[in-house]
């Protein structure tokens, strides 16, 4: 049975549906990027992206907060209380420059530090997850500008024989080489951006260890996909990944997340 998404996450799925459009605008082009202040890259598709859905976002519901990475970058972070959306508008701007299609549009909703609802699509692969706590999670195709075709996400039991294993294609680190020999694992399989949330709750992968810093926007969209499929993700230390976490500048600790 398919589950149905509240009004709420349909229209955050065609605003990332729209911002998609706009980052595959720039992707057939001859782009360039530029490095920002924290080192990391950026486009203008990122920037084309960020634009759509920070117009739409107040349109959906104009009370609540949004925390977007390239607005964070610049120094615009505004207050937010116990429910705020947090939007990466392109995670895997890597991804995109090397043009192997593993970049996403992610969309979150957050409250209490809890990620309640997330949309991750990936435009270049024209598929697209979406969770909302207690309704569900679900995966499609987008077509001609409207996602269809939904299939229901739930996590599986680990493999008695091991472990698929998700890592980042680029940001695998030693702490990663060193927590993989801990494991028994059946595969590894790299994927980018927050697509590696959406495989573990897909049932297509089991683990997703992260231990080199990510940003509160790179995850809690996949991370609302993966709770709303049964999966959760927690910190290195043990307790749950929470968001809003302001005092270290919205940045995460390590984490694994899993079935």
């Amino acid at each position: 049975m398919t589950a149905l998404p509240s009004r709420l996450m349909q229209q955050l799925i065609d605003l990332s549906i729209r911002a998609g459009s706009g980052i595959m605008a720039v992707y057939a082009t001859g782009f360039s990027a530029r490095e920002k202040g924290d080192l990391t890259p950026v486009t203008e598709a990122d920037e084309a992206a960020e634009k759509i859905i920070l117009t739409g976002l107040p349109r959906i519901d104009g009370s609540i907060p949004v925390i977007s990475e390239e607005a964070a970058s610049a120094g615009r972070i505004p207050e937010v209380a116990a429910r705020f959306f947090l939007v990466d508008p392109l995670d895997g701007t890597k991804e995109f420059i090397s043009r192997n299609g593993e970049f996403t549009v992610n969309i979150a909703l957050v409250e209490n530090g809890v990620p309640v609802a997330g949309v991750v699509y990936a435009p270049a692969l024209k598929r697209i997850f979406w969770g909302e706590a207690g309704v569900g999670a679900e995966h499609g195709k987008v077509e001609n500008g409207a996602a269809g075709h939904w299939h229901p996400l739930a996590v599986r039991a680990l493999p008695a024989d091991g472990a698929t294993v998700v890592a980042s294609r680029s940001h695998r680190d030693q702490a990663t080489e060193d927590w993989l020999k801990t494991v028994k694992v059946k595969s590894l399989r790299q994927a980018g951006s927050s697509l590696k949330f959406c495989l573990v709750a897909a049932a297509e992968a089991d683990l997703y260890p992260r231990f080199g810093r990510t940003m509160e926007w790179d995850t809690a969209a996949g991370h609302a996909v993966l709770l709303a499929a049964g999966g959760k993700v927690v910190t290195v230390d043990g307790p749950a990944l929470t968001y809003g976490k302001r005092a270290r500048g919205y940045d995460n600790p390590g984490f694994i997340a899993s079935a």
